[in-house]
């Protein structure tokens, strides 16, 4: 754990910081934003679900704001033809999100309504499961969840932090951001940024 925490010392001096600062900065614009960018960026977070970032960006890209307008179908054969590996599901649970949009939109603005927002995103947007919640509340400006996929595993592992788990439980994941949010602490960086840097760690890239 110490080598790790050295190493996030020392790339909080490196250019790769602002990146991470500037990223984040772009995350909390989202709070700013209107329903359908939100619900956009809710939309990609569906998709990541079994699926690498950098696809479900093509894909996001490639759609723009059309998950609010495509039917099933049509959504469905966009996604086949991007070369998405769930296109039948995924479009399914998109539109099937809609009609929760702008609750979901309200709550994000009040998040005094739903005091754990994160779990009543589980619980009401079907293809989110607790990393997919965190990836979209981080991706719209919630500095305070940890996106624990299978790089953010690979690397507690490599430095002895955690053992690897057989399954990624909601028990076994809340432990785990428990143990993350401990990390941050030590080197004064909020879950956003400790994520990124993190990611960068294991990968060479800042995604979102």
């Amino acid at each position: 754990m110490q080598e790790l925490l050295a190493i996030l010392n020392s790339l909080k001096t490196e250019d790769v910081s602002k990146i991470v600062r500037d990223r984040v900065n772009d995350f909390k614009r989202f709070q700013r934003g209107p329903s359908k960018e939100i619900f956009n960026e809710l939309c990609f977070c569906i998709l990541t679900a079994n699926c690498s970032a950098e696809k479900c960006i093509e894909v996001q890209n490639t759609i723009g704001n059309k998950f609010h307008d495509l039917s099933e179908t049509e959504l469905a054969r966009v996604l086949k033809r991007c070369g998405y590996r769930f296109p039948n599901i995924r479009a399914k649970y998109i539109v099937e999100t809609r009609e929760l949009q702008e609750e979901v939109y309200l709550n994000i603005k009040n998040p005094f309504n739903q005091p754990d927002l994160r779990k009543w995103i589980v619980e009401n947007v079907r293809g989110l499961g607790y990393k997919e919640a965190s990836h979209f509340l981080r991706n719209i400006g919630f500095t305070q969840y940890a996106i624990i996929d299978f790089h953010i595993i690979d690397v507690l592992v490599k430095f002895n932090a955690i053992e690897r788990p057989k399954t990624l439980t909601p028990k076994k994941y809340l432990e785990i951001e428990r143990i993350l949010n401990n990390l941050a602490k030590q080197v004064n960086l909020n879950l956003a940024e400790l994520d990124l840097y993190l990611w960068y760690l294991e990968t060479g890239k800042i995604l979102k």
